[in-house]
C-alpha cells in the first residue's frame, strides 16, 4: 500500500507544531536559572557528540569534511553558548531610571535546516530558540534528515533531564516541500528561521509569518596592493577549503590589485591553488552549472579530486583549490556564481575604485547583502572598501568563512547570517537569541509635554494647590480651605441651569449638598476651570497663576461671582438673572475695569447662540467654561476678555 509522503509530512508538521505550542506554555514560565541549566546541558551534549554527528552528516549527504563538520559542531555548541550564556532572556533584561526592557518569547520557531551545514545549524537553532524561551520544530533537508533528527534527539534528551518539556524540541522525520510549507504557515508558528536556497527563503517570507531568511553568499575578496600577500593567500585558501567550501560565507572570487597580481598568483600556486587553462576552465564550467545556469548540486561540498574527475581534468597531487581566470560576471560566466566547493574565480583590477567595482558586480550576481572580504594594511582603505560594498559583513585580513560567522572576528557567533534589504532579508545581523525575543519597554516620562488644555485650577485656588483629577473622587472642601470641589461646581451648575430653565432667580442652597440630576452629573464630569497662565521658562508644563482667594462661607462654597455665600438665616434674595451679550446667567457677573461684564458660566448652547447672533462672550479667570463650549468657542473666536 503506497503512502502519500506529502500528506504524511503535512500532518506531521501540524502535529509537531501543536505539541510544541502546548510545551511553549510551560517553557515561557521557566526562570532564567532554569533556562540556562537546560541550555548548558544541551550545549554539553552536542559538544560530546560533535565528532559523531559530523561524521553522520558527511556519510548521509556526501558534502564536506568530517573533521571540519566536527569543528563546526563544536563552534555551534561551545562558542555560541559561551558567547550568549550570560544574556538575560527572562523578565527585566535591562533597566535604567527611564526605561525598563522586559523580554517575552515569540512562541514556536520553525527552523529550516540545510544539507550543507545540517548538524551545526540544528545545534545553533535549537540553542538560541530555547535560550530565548521558544519551542522549536525543525524541518530538515530531505538529504540530511537522519543526522538532523539525531542532533535534535541528543539535545532533547539532555534538555528533558533538566526539566524541559520533550515536545519543546521537535524534528520532522518526513520532510517534503508541502510539509515544510505547512510548518511555516501553521497558525501556531510564531517565527521562521530559514536557511537554504533562495526559493526556500522566498517561501518563508511569503508565508505570512515573521521570518529571518538568509540568502546565498557569492563572496568576493579584494587583495589590495598594501596587503601581506602570503598571509592573504593563506587566509583565502583556509576559508575556501574549510569543509570543502560549504559555508555560504566562503570566498568565491579573488580580485587582485594589478601591482601585486603576479605575486598573488604565484603565492596561490605555492600554497596549493591550481590555475586552469582557458580550455580546462571551460570544461569545469560545464559541470559547475546546469542547463538552467544554476549551480549543479553534484559538485557542492565535494573534494578537488572528485570535481576534477567529474570535469575530466588532471590536477597535481596536493591541489587544494581549482582556480580559473574569468573574463566577466554573470550568466555567460558560470564560474562567477556561488560555487560552494573548492573552486575560485580570479580577476585582476587596477586600484581600489576598480577593484571595489568588480567586487560589487560579483556580489550583485547572487550574493547581495551577504559578505565581502579585503586584505590590506591600510585601515582607511578597508573603511573605503566597506563603504562601497552592498554586504552586511565586510571582513578584513581573515578568512571570510570564519570571519563572517564570528569565529575569527568580534561579530556575534552565528550559523545564520542575515543579508539585509540588499538580499531581501529582514535583518543584516548575525542571528542570535535577541532576534527570537519580543522586547517590551516600560518608559517613564522624562520631558513633560506642554498642553493647550492642561489641568486647571479654580478661581480660589493658588498655583501651588493641585486640583483633584476628574477620575478621582473630590473630597468635600471645608470652610476656609479656598478650594472648589467637584460637588461645589455641581451646585453652581445646578443653580445656573435651574434659573435658565425656569427664568427665575436661582434658589439658595442649604448646608446640605443638593441632589444632582443625571444631566448635572454629566456636566460635573466634564467641567473645566480656566485660570490665568504664566509662561514657563523651564520647558515643563506651565503652572497656574494664583487666583484671587474667595472668602469662605459656612458651606465653604463661593457663588459664581466669587462673593461670599450667605448662610440660610441671613440670605438675601438673589439678584435677577443678568443679560450680557445675549447671555443669561444665574448669578451677578463681576464687573471689569473696562465696563464689560464677564459671565460666570458658559456651556455649548451659549456658544451656539453667540455664534448665531454674531456676539462675543466676555470671560475672565473666574468664568467656568465646559470643554465642549471651549472647543467650539475658541474655534469660532467667540470669547473675549472682559
Amino acid at each position: 500500500m503506497s503512502v502519500d509522503k506529502d500528506l504524511v509530512s503535512v500532518q506531521q508538521a501540524r502535529d509537531l507544531v501543536e505539541s510544541a505550542h502546548r510545551a511553549q506554555g510551560v517553557l515561557a514560565r521557566l526562570d532564567q536559572s532554569k533556562i540556562d541549566r537546560v541550555c548548558e546541558a544541551m550545549a554539553q551534549a552536542a559538544l560530546r557528540e560533535a565528532a559523531r554527528l559530523g561524521a553522520m552528516a558527511v556519510e548521509e549527504t556526501g558534502y564536506g569534511v568530517a573533521d571540519d563538520k566536527r569543528e563546526k559542531n563544536r563552534f555551534a555548541s561551545e562558542d555560541v553558548w559561551n558567547y550568549f550564556k550570560s544574556l538575560r532572556t527572562v523578565g527585566v533584561i535591562n533597566e535604567s531610571k527611564d526605561v525598563l526592557e522586559i523580554a517575552s518569547p515569540r512562541g514556536v520557531v520553525a527552523g529550516i535546516i540545510p544539507s550543507t551545514n545540517p548538524t551545526s545549524t540544528a545545534i545553533f537553532k535549537i540553542l538560541i530558540s530555547v535560550k530565548s524561551r521558544n519551542a522549536v520544530v525543525l524541518s530538515p533537508h530531505p538529504s540530511a534528515a537522519r543526522c538532523i533528527n539525531e542532533t535534535a534527539r541528543v539535545m532533547r534528551e539532555a534538555a528533558v533531564k533538566e526539566g524541559l518539556p520533550a515536545e519543546a524540541i521537535a524534528c520532522m522525520t518526513t520532510a517534503t516541500i508541502e510539509g515544510t510549507e505547512a510548518l511555516m504557515k501553521h497558525k501556531q508558528t510564531a517565527v521562521i528561521l530559514a536557511t537554504g536556497g533562495i526559493g526556500l527563503v522566498r517561501a518563508a517570507y511569503s508565508s505570512g509569518k515573521p521570518a529571518f531568511g538568509v540568502g546565498p553568499g557569492n563572496v568576493p575578496v579584494f587583495v589590495e596592493r598594501t596587503a601581506d600577500v602570503p598571509v592573504a593567500v593563506q587566509n583565502i585558501l583556509t576559508g575556501k577549503t574549510f569543509d570543502n567550501g560549504t559555508i555560504c560565507a566562503s570566498e568565491q572570487a579573488v580580485v587582485a590589485d594589478a601591482p601585486v597580481a603576479q605575486q598573488v598568483r604565484a603565492e596561490f600556486e605555492a600554497q596549493g591553488g591550481h590555475f586552469l587553462s582557458a580550455s580546462e576552465a571551460d570544461q569545469l564550467a560545464k559541470i559547475v552549472s546546469t542547463a538552467q545556469r544554476t549551480l549543479n548540486p553534484q559538485i557542492v561540498g565535494r573534494s578537488v579530486e572528485v570535481i576534477a574527475k567529474m570535469a575530466g581534468l588532471s590536477v597535481p597531487p596536493g591541489t587544494r583549490c581549482l582556480m580559473a581566470e574569468v573574463g566577466g560576471v554573470g550568466r555567460d560566466y558560470p564560474l562567477s556564481m556561488e560555487k560552494l566547493s573548492p573552486i575560485l574565480a580570479f580577476y585582476v583590477e587596477d586600484g581600489l575604485e576598480r577593484g571595489a567595482a568588480r567586487c560589487f558586480e560579483i556580489l550583485s550576481y547572487g550574493g547581495m547583502g551577504h559578505t565581502a572580504g579585503i586584505h590590506t594594511r591600510s585601515r582607511d582603505v578597508a573603511r573605503a572598501y566597506g563603504e562601497q560594498m552592498p554586504a552586511s559583513r565586510v571582513v578584513v585580513n581573515t578568512p571570510t568563512t570564519h570571519g563572517a560567522i564570528g569565529f575569527s572576528t568580534a561579530l556575534p557567533p552565528s550559523m545564520t547570517l542575515g543579508c539585509g534589504s540588499w538580499g531581501g532579508n529582514v535583518t543584516s545581523d548575525n542571528i542570535s537569541p535577541w532576534h527570537l525575543m519580543d522586547i517590551k519597554r516600560v518608559a517613564f516620562e522624562t520631558r513633560p509635554v506642554a498642553s493647550k488644555r492642561p489641568a486647571r485650577a479654580s478661581q480660589s485656588q493658588t498655583a501651588s494647590t493641585p486640583l483633584p483629577t476628574r477620575h478621582a473622587p473630590a473630597a468635600a472642601t471645608g470652610a476656609g480651605s479656598g478650594n472648589v470641589s467637584r460637588e461645589e461646581i455641581a451646585k453652581i451648575v445646578d443653580r445656573f441651569l435651574g434659573s435658565r430653565q425656569s427664568g427665575a432667580p436661582a434658589p439658595q442652597t442649604s448646608g446640605a449638598p443638593l441632589p444632582v440630576s443625571t444631566s448635572t452629573t454629566f456636566v460635573q464630569a466634564e467641567v473645566d476651570i480656566e485660570p490665568h497662565r504664566v509662561p514657563s521658562s523651564s520647558g515643563v508644563s506651565p503652572q497656574p497663576e494664583a487666583a484671587p482667594t474667595a472668602q469662605a462661607s459656612s458651606e465653604g462654597v463661593t457663588n459664581g461671582g466669587g462673593t461670599q455665600s450667605q448662610s440660610p438665616s441671613s440670605a438675601a434674595p438673589p439678584p435677577p438673572p443678568q443679560q450680557s451679550n445675549g447671555k443669561q446667567t444665574g448669578a451677578q457677573p463681576p464687573s471689569s475695569s473696562n465696563g464689560r461684564k464677564a459671565v460666570d458660566f458658559v456651556c455649548e448652547d451659549d456658544v451656539r447662540r453667540a455664534i448665531q447672533k454674531g456676539e462675543k462672550i466676555y470671560t475672565n479667570a473666574r468664568t467656568i467654561i465646559t470643554p465642549a463650549a471651549r472647543d467650539m468657542g475658541e474655534a469660532a473666536e467667540v470669547f473675549a476678555k472682559a
